[in-house]
């Protein structure tokens, strides 16, 4: 490959190393730019100015009360309709506290996300919270997307302020990025209906970071968006953290074909989940994190996206349902040890943190107990200033 480069992109380049946010037609020049590993590296310069060599990991839990949702997602593998579908399921209350019993050894945090389900009283998602604090007063509660807030103002009849306020007292430490899907209206007609629309699910974020609430934040991509659209979505997340600063990590989605009305699309290919990585963290540029969730994009991936910007691998997760039912073909957990190794083996210092990026360990190299990662396939960056080896 040649070492020149076009001079579109020695200016993004500069742009980007001078502190100018970055347009639309810079983002979207750099997901056609040939160079994938130019992008990456000019990438890896911001996620190591603003992250060093750390990645980051925490210890949680995922819950998934129900999958009973009066929305219509055509992506989605997880929901079903009505109650009475022989997949449907509604956790009771004793059933979600007896999970984090069985299954919270050294967890910190605890991941809510479910469907919309319109046949539960509001009480069902306070006492769901109040049930796992009650359990473990100590794990930090992140739970319900904008679209399941939004969802909870409208059917339940309240304000947006008065819905977070309850679940605040109630023991909600945080919220998770889900639901965001894509911006753009075109893609979105296509893709849902029943749900909150972008300036909703923006306004619940812009509420809940009002009342000190932080939140993440996640795009879909893969379906039927186009890439001005994916860069457009960045961009009004940007905007957002601009008034707000409210946001803690951005994650990328990747579309799942499996058990969903869009099975005939393909997945997102590996070089385009690396690449998506790479232009997120240089559109991004006042957000702290890109998270690399591995269940998505599998172990690999998200070794090698350490380099293309991402600096975080997400947690141990435990049990996840959403998209394994779409095909993931991860694990349903990590262990703690295999995470560290994970990110060793990326050639990066592993830190374990809270919710909200507080410090709780850092990797001090001593021998690891468990199983180790496969090293048969190596990989080294562009630059060579590292080289891993990733898993299948």
């Amino acid at each position: 490959m040649s070492t020149r480069t076009d001079p579109r992109f020695d200016e993004i380049a500069s742009k980007v190393r001078g502190g100018t946010p970055l347009t639309l037609a810079d983002g979207v020049f750099l997901y056609r730019y040939p160079d994938l590993l130019a992008v990456g590296s000019l990438a890896n310069e911001v996620r190591e100015r603003l992250n060093g060599n750390k990645t980051y990991f925490n210890v949680n839990l995922h819950v998934n009360p129900t999958n009973v949702c009066v929305a219509d997602c055509k992506f989605c593998s997880f929901a079903r309709l009505r109650p009475g579908d022989p997949q449907a399921y509604t956790m009771t209350l004793p059933q979600i506290r007896a999970k984090l019993k069985e299954r919270g050894d050294g967890i910190t945090e605890v991941h809510v996300v479910g469907g919309l389900h319109d046949e539960v009283p509001w009480s069902y998602y306070l006492d769901t919270i109040r049930e796992l604090k009650a359990e473990r007063p100590d794990v930090h509660i992140k739970a319900y997307t904008a679209a399941e807030m939004h969802f909870f103002a409208e059917h339940y009849k309240m304000p947006m302020t008065q819905v977070l306020t309850e679940l605040i007292d109630a023991g909600l430490g945080s919220m998770p990025g889900g639901g965001a899907e894509i911006f753009a209206e075109r893609a979105r007609r296509k893709l849902c209906t029943g749900k909150a629309d972008a300036e909703q699910w923006l306004d619940v974020h812009r509420q809940a970071h009002r009342l000190g609430l932080r939140t993440n934040c996640t795009m879909l991509y893969g379906t039927v968006e186009t890439l001005e659209e994916r860069v457009d979505h960045m961009l009004r997340l940007r905007a957002l953290q601009e008034e707000t600063g409210g946001f803690q990590t951005f994650i990328p989605l990747a579309f799942h074909p499996e058990g969903n009305s869009l099975g005939k699309l393909p997945a997102p290919t590996g070089v385009d989940n690396l690449r998506t990585y790479a232009v997120s963290r240089l559109m991004l540029h006042n957000f702290g994190h890109i998270k690399a969730y591995w269940i998505m994009i599998g172990l690999a991936t998200a070794q090698v996206s350490q380099s293309f910007g991402a600096d975080d691998v997400d947690g141990t997760v435990q049990e996840e349902k959403i998209y394994h039912m779409a095909g993931a073909g991860t694990p349903q957990a990590l262990s703690r040890s295999e995470l560290v190794r994970l990110i060793r083996e990326a050639g990066r210092h592993a830190v374990e943190r809270d919710t909200l990026y507080g410090v709780r360990w850092e990797d001090d190299g001593a021998p690891l107990p468990g199983i180790r990662i496969d090293a048969s396939v190596p990989y080294s960056n562009n630059n060579g200033r590292i080289s891993l080896s990733v898993a299948h």
